[in-house]
């Protein structure tokens, strides 16, 4: 098994392409204008509610400025959003690596375009299952899976990627943006990855938590079995 190493990279990378899905959708008002700003070139792609509200921000400009993922990828959300970002070039503009020409042709054969940043936030589980009448049904509903993976891909390519999962963090993102020509440094991508690894990591163990102190009887109940 061979291991991609590299060894050249950016330190500045220019923020053309912002992917964005988002459950906790405060500060969006002010965030997505101030991108446009720091970058007049800047593209999003989004789903769902998200694509919705970013519309509404954006206002006319959102026609230019503004793809929806499944447009982009070409295949449709699944009934109830259940899949709408796990797809191959997703995943490939969110991994490639800029001095890899076998990744940037991968992304000419695809039509696929890197993703220099990734705007998301989970499905609210810890608050659900705080819930007192909540279900396991209706916490198993809340196991966020296609932003899991799409944080901890970015996270994982900070080399070239920023991966944004706290709408605290806008302001200082907006102005490290704003004092780098509208790019990040690969510094900032490294600390967005932390935090972004340390909230996936801190989902899961929520949800793993929960679990654990379900009883049998607890994941039984709300279903009812077919008998074969």
């Amino acid at each position: 098994m061979s291991i991609n190493v590299v060894d050249k990279i950016d330190d500045l990378v220019n923020v053309d392409h912002v992917l964005v899905s988002v459950s906790d959708k405060t500060g969006l008002e002010t965030f997505i204008p101030r991108l446009v700003e720091v970058n007049p070139s800047i593209r999003f792609f989004s789903t769902g509610g998200t694509y919705n509200r970013i519309k509404e921000i954006l206002g006319p400009e959102a026609d230019d400025r503004l793809t929806p993922v499944s447009d982009y990828t070409g295949q449709p959300e699944t009934q109830g959003g259940l899949v709408k970002t796990l797809d191959f070039k997703i995943y490939l503009g969110l991994l490639t690596e800029t001095y890899n020409e076998d990744h940037q042709g991968d992304l000419r054969r695809t039509g696929a375009v890197p993703i220099d940043m990734v705007v998301v936030n989970l499905y609210p589980f810890k608050e659900t299952v705080a819930k007192p009448d909540v279900t396991v049904e209706g916490a198993r509903g809340n196991i966020d899976i296609g932003g899991p993976c799409m944080i901890r891909a970015s996270a994982k390519n900070f080399i070239r990627v920023a991966s944004v999962v706290d709408p605290a963090d806008y302001d200082t993102i907006l102005t490290h943006m704003a004092e780098n020509g509208g790019g990040t440094r690969h510094g900032l991508r490294f600390e967005l990855a932390r935090k972004a690894f340390n909230h996936t990591a801190a989902y899961d163990r929520a949800i793993a938590d929960y679990l654990d102190a379900c009883a049998l009887q607890d994941i039984q109940t709300p279903y009812a079995y077919e008998r074969i």
